[in-house]
């Protein structure tokens, strides 16, 4: 039976149907595999249509052979993906679904039960992934590449979430910017350990793995434990994670024998690239993993919006604090308020231009104009840049503080907050003051066995910080609130100051 011309993505990967696309808990997945899975998902989901003509298709699947072949089949089908958070409770699911009009909700064994109830409450059909994979093989519809292809939706900081519109054309951009930026080849191999409803793990490592024809191996969530055995396998070349996960690696490491020690540490300088993102990277966890692995983490900057903009180069000098340079491809502008651009060295907006920026946000037109500036996307984070490079001094809206007439980057105060020796990790935010207009407030996770005082923190952080950089609220808490890609979720930890003097 013939069939259309494959998207770009797909076309690729089947190119090698012979080779290990996917290797997760049942076992390896080879390319035809996948194309023939991705196949009698369309034709299942199509129902005797067509084309489903970009129609949504909510789908929560965990990270393995099933969640790509869904994923391919929605785009084979004509439809639009629309990943569901694992970690979210029934109200979010059902909050996403609803937004995004799903006409189709997908779900394989152990999400099933919470969605198809949902799923029934918004009018949409429920499929099974086993229903899906038996289906036979019918023709499929023709997709152009502007039509839309994934709907990912923000976290959410103000307001409800928003849904990110990518089109295939953007998925391409962002992919092949990055092939060509970190190197990918089909001799790669990458573990994947990140949730896959975040550009992320849907484009820095699925999509790039499987367009340059290497294996991605999933685990369904991420276990330290887990991670440094595939490590130490020696089979790796590329591992990609976010702070938060680093750090629990360190403390992996710090556990092991001394012996096993060794081996975890020989076994990383067996891979070529490690990469850092979603979140800043304090310089001690970079420095920390560089004594214990040899690599200088990889960083770069981008959002779900527009996937990736800057990167630190593969290979030349990575300079901590900083995120590199505008990929192939981005074009990358710091402007003030006006939308002029500022001089080298002079803070201002990071504003994107390319093909890599997305379409739209969903159902939300007045949304989009809002974000765009003479074709520009303003993203709302502050940066600088110096010697070519750029380091980002925060969110413009959450990580600027505005206090006794001068502008504060919080994540500047937080990664000097974060050599003492009594924090473990912080986060710093600004509230309303009458007297300075934002005070700066820290909230603290300690060390162990420490007890750290505001007084305290205040004398060691004057002899390190201008004076209206000191804290002048303080809080300990066991953990900082984060999403599910580890960002600390600042009005979570602004409520923690805001109740108190209310």
């Amino acid at each position: 039976m013939s069939q259309p011309a494959l998207l770009p993505l797909i076309r690729r990967a089947v190119e090698n149907p012979g080779r290990t696309a996917v290797v997760d808990a049942g076992g390896d997945h080879s390319y035809a595999d996948l194309s023939q899975a991705s196949a009698r998902t369309a034709s299942r989901l199509l129902d005797g249509a067509s084309d489903l003509a970009e129609a949504r298709v909510a789908f929560l699947i965990s990270p393995g052979f099933d969640h790509v072949a869904v994923q391919w089949g929605i785009w084979r089908a004509g439809g639009v993906a629309v990943p569901l958070a694992s970690s979210h409770p029934a109200s979010e699911l059902e909050y996403v679904i609803r937004d995004s009009a799903a006409a189709i909700v997908v779900g394989d064994a152990g999400s099933a039960p919470m969605l198809e109830p949902l799923a029934s409450a918004a009018g949409a059909r429920f499929l099974s992934v086993a229903e899906a994979a038996a289906h036979e093989i019918g023709v499929l519809p023709a997709v152009a590449e502007n039509r839309r292809a994934v709907m990912v939706y923000t976290s959410g900081t103000t307001g409800k979430p928003k849904g990110v519109v990518l089109t295939h054309a953007n998925l391409r951009a962002q992919i092949t910017s990055l092939i060509d930026a970190w190197g990918w080849s089909g001799t790669d191999r990458i573990l994947l350990v990140l949730p896959l409803h975040h550009v992320h793990g849907i484009v820095n490592v699925v999509g790039c793995a499987l367009w340059a024809g290497a294996v991605c191996e999933m685990l369904p969530r991420f276990d330290a434990e887990e991670t440094w055995q595939r490590i130490e396998s020696g089979r790796l070349t590329l591992f990609m994670a976010v702070p938060t996960i680093y750090r629990k690696l360190i403390a992996a490491w710090e556990a092991a024998s001394p012996e096993r020690q060794v081996r975890m540490s020989a076994a990383c300088r067996g891979l070529r690239l490690m990469v850092s993102g979603s979140a800043a990277l304090p310089v001690q966890t970079l420095e920390r993993w560089r004594e214990i692995s040899g690599h200088t983490l990889l960083e770069r900057y981008g959002m779900t919006e527009l996937g990736m903009a800057l990167s630190n180069p593969l290979t030349g000098q990575r300079r901590p604090g900083f995120v590199g340079a505008p990929l192939p491809g981005v074009e990358v502008r710091l402007a003030d308020e006006t939308g002029a651009p500022v001089p080298a060295g002079t803070a201002g907006e990071i504003e994107v231009r390319g093909p890599n920026v997305f379409l739209e946000y969903w159902q939300r037109p007045a949304d989009t104009a809002a974000v765009f500036r003479d074709g520009w996307f303003k993203t709302g984070d502050t940066a600088v840049m110096d010697q070519g490079s750029y380091r980002i001094l925060g969110r413009s809206s959450v990580d600027i503080i505005k206090t006794g007439g001068f502008k504060v980057s919080a994540l500047e105060i937080e990664e000097e907050l974060r050599s003492h020796p009594d924090i473990a990790e912080c986060a710093v935010v600004g509230i309303p003051d009458e007297e300075w207009g934002e005070r700066v407030c820290v909230a603290v996770e300690p060390a162990p066995g420490t007890a750290l005082t505001l007084g305290a923190l205040q004398a060691w952080a004057k002899e390190r910080l201008a004076p209206y950089k000191v804290p002048r609220a303080f809080r300990t808490v066991v953990a900082l609130p984060r999403n599910a890609m580890g960002k600390v979720m600042k009005p979570e930890v602004a409520k923690l100051f805001a109740a108190a003097t209310s």
